[in-house]
């Protein structure tokens, strides 16, 4: 299947999951989240303000502020489809736009470079066990991501968002770990042990 239809077909899945189901699932995955060693080590972490379907993020970034992280968020620039990350303390720093997406409203915060963030949390609709992704379709986070050096890249997501193999490009950045609800993924072990095998 090709990657419109792929996540087409994930979504409308998606869309399905009770309010219950969505709470408690995503309640877990940030259980699991805020024991990742990356995640205790870094200072600056970088990660979409969630939409459903998309696993929570309201509450891990709460949880990462009551730590003393500091959290990035996107602020998306639709003519140029480029992002910028900005720090932000408070839930008011934002703003709604487009789409219903909450960005963060320059004037507020603080701009942050892509190698100042120690880990980034890649949002997506579909992706498989070697890290590899299919996004909302915008590329913004394909763009970002092949500027990023420094840190991991990490996703979050539902235990059904996974499939066995997503079709990737020469250019496609995969991401180095998956968190589920039931599951750790090291996905750079992943392509390593497919390489080798």
């Amino acid at each position: 299947m090709d990657k419109t239809t792929l996540r087409n077909k994930m979504r409308q899945a998606l869309a399905t999951m009770t309010d219950e189901a969505y709470q408690y699932q995503s309640l877990a995955i940030v259980k699991k989240v805020l024991q990742e060693s990356y995640i205790i080590e870094a200072n600056i972490i970088g990660m979409t303000i969630s939409n459903k379907p998309e696993v929570d993020t309201i509450l891990l970034i709460e949880e990462l502020w009551r730590l003393g992280k500091k959290v990035a968020v996107p602020k998306c620039h639709p003519k140029t489809r480029a992002m910028s990350f900005y720090i932000i303390d408070s839930f008011a720093q934002l703003e709604t736009v487009y789409m219903h997406l909450r960005e963060p409203i320059p004037a507020r915060c603080e701009l942050v470079d892509a190698n100042d963030m120690d880990v980034i949390l890649v949002p997506g609709v579909v992706f498989d066990r070697n890290g590899y992704r299919i996004g909302y379709g915008g590329g913004y986070y394909d763009r970002y991501v092949l500027n990023y050096t420094k840190g991991k890249l990490m996703s979050l997501l539902f235990d059904e968002q996974i499939i066995d193999c997503v079709p990737a490009e020469e250019h496609d950045r995969p991401v180095d770990i998956i968190v589920t609800p039931t599951e750790r993924i090291d996905c750079l072990a992943q392509r390593g042990a497919s390489e080798n095998g």
